[in-house]
């Protein structure tokens, strides 16, 4: 995003990336229960940098988002996306730390 903000409005922003994570399973699933909700796919991880050299990943918890649908089958396949997307934070972090960069 840095490069865009930069190109399109001339203004410097800090290192800022946004991730689009899609499961092609978990949607197909999920749209098998509720057929609006590729509206709120894919799910986002932001990697920016908060502070020099300081890195982190952000990603909106899927079961928080899915109780605005009321669909218990969701919520059933959020909680499974929450396990994966929290593995994948948390090895990040674990390489970062075994980098030294932490």
């Amino acid at each position: 995003m840095h490069e865009k903000l930069k190109e399109k409005l001339d203004v410097d922003f800090r290192r800022y990336t946004i991730l689009g994570a899609c499961n092609a399973v978990y949607a197909y699933k999920a749209l098998q229960h509720e057929d609006k909700i590729g509206t709120m796919l894919p799910c986002n991880v932001v990697v920016q940098e908060v502070k020099n050299n300081v890195i982190e990943v952000a990603a909106v918890d899927p079961v928080a988002s899915m109780m605005a649908i009321e669909n218990p089958d969701l919520a059933i396949i959020a909680a499974e996306i929450k396990v994966k997307l929290e593995r994948v934070i948390e090895t990040l972090h674990t390489g970062v730390e075994s980098f030294g960069l932490v």
